[in-house]
């Protein structure tokens, strides 16, 4: 397959393929994958959901844009829904998560400056992942993803994940601070998770020193970690919260959700986005909101996570290459002890789709329709490959 007209921005796997249904696709040739990793969190109902086909080939066949001057009838019931689903007063819509976390950029920069903070500055995490923007790749707790495009931007100041600590000697020592920004679950950074308790004091924090707190919830929203926003696994309600991927089930689509003071902070001119909130990518992102509910996939992103996780738990007991599988829903993380990368093209050859992040770690982010069978089918095929990885020298 010829990729010479196409940027070379990706390390392209040996396939491509025709069509899906449910968790599997199918390449070419007609050979069946089961789809472990549902494009990188984005295909939250599976390929081929006849829901979400459905509103998007009536969509298509009425209106698929018109500008955001005028109304959108779908945009304004998905805000709708967001806001229910949430607890967030609006909405801005846009198309990516990136540019949704540069909404969010944009509105705490307001934020300061409201509160006659020259330079406001946002707290941001180590190992974070924000996007590829430049103001997001910034924000972003990689070298690896910022090398090479300096200058960075200004207004980041940083911390370790999950330590609240080092929040607070910030908080003493840069009056600047205004916002801080995070992932619940760092996706990217591989699948690491904040310690209990961690986002109650957060948010203590936040109002000591009236920070808004920000969630970058791109990958964790949407019901992939067995509630419809991973913050809602604590009693905490942030200002705002970005979200996208697993939103329009294929279709791109982002949102900025904000509440209290933040929700007013945009003014007509301070933001916009062409294509942010369409006919089409709303009706797949409503298409999505409902099916969640209808067919209870939080509800199943949760019994099918835990089931993913005590199963892989219980068959790499014994893997003295396995460090740790962690997780929470149907966002699982195995953490390695050596590189790992050559598991994505044998997991390939045996018919499973998965990613490595980090470098070390396995993510899992199958579709939040899978089924009992199929979990066990992806254990089945993923640990015989990790325990065959476990005996090479690189494993070490």
């Amino acid at each position: 397959m010829s990729t010479g007209t196409v940027m070379s921005t990706y390390n392209r796997l040996p396939v491509s393929f025709s069509h899906g249904e449910g968790v599997w696709l199918f390449d070419d040739n007609g050979k069946r994958y089961l789809d472990a990793i549902s494009g990188i969190g984005v295909n939250a109902l599976g390929h081929a959901h006849p829901e979400l086909t459905r509103r998007l080939q009536a969509q298509a066949g009425e209106l698929l844009h018109t500008s955001n001057v005028y109304g959108v009838k779908n945009q304004q019931a998905l805000a709708d829904a967001l806001c229910a689903a949430s607890g967030m007063d609006n909405v801005f819509f846009c198309n990516s998560g990136a540019e949704g976390n540069e909404a969010a950029i944009k509105l705490a920069r307001l934020y300061g400056h409201s509160r006659d903070i020259d330079r406001p500055t946002i707290v941001v995490m180590e190992n974070a992942f924000h996007g590829r923007t430049m103001a997001t790749l910034t924000a972003s707790g990689n070298r690896k993803v910022q090398a090479g495009f300096e200058p960075l931007i200004n207004g980041f100041t940083r911390a370790p994940y999950g330590d609240i600590k080092a929040l607070e000697n910030i908080a003493k020592n840069n009056h600047d601070v205004c916002a801080v920004l995070l992932e619940p679950i760092q996706g990217e950074g591989g699948v690491n998770l904040l310690p209990e308790g961690f986002m109650e004091s957060l948010r203590a924090l936040c109002d000591q020193h009236h920070w808004l707190l920000m969630l970058d919830e791109v990958q964790t929203g949407n019901g992939r970690t067995g509630k419809y926003f991973a913050y809602q696994h604590s009693s905490v309600l942030p200002d705002v919260v970005v979200t996208a991927k697993g939103l329009g089930g294929g279709v791109p689509i982002g949102a900025c959700l904000a509440k209290g003071t933040a929700a007013s902070l945009f003014k007509p001119g301070n933001h916009g986005s062409t294509f942010g909130g369409n006919p089409l990518a709303c009706a797949a992102g409503l298409a999505v909101v409902e099916s969640l509910h209808t067919e209870k996939l939080i509800d199943n992103a949760e019994a099918m996570g835990q089931r993913l996780l005590d199963g892989l738990r219980e068959r790499l007991a014994n893997n003295k290459g396995v460090i740790k599988v962690r997780g929470k829903g149907l966002m699982i993380g195995i953490q390695m002890a050596g590189s790992c990368g050559e598991l994505v093209a044998q997991a390939l050859e045996a018919g499973l789709l998965i990613n490595v992040t980090a470098d070390k770690v396995v993510r899992l982010l199958p579709p939040l329709t899978i089924n009992e069978q199929e979990i066990q089918g992806l254990i089945d095929t993923l640990c015989p490959l990790i325990d065959a990885w476990q005996q090479q020298p690189s494993a070490a």
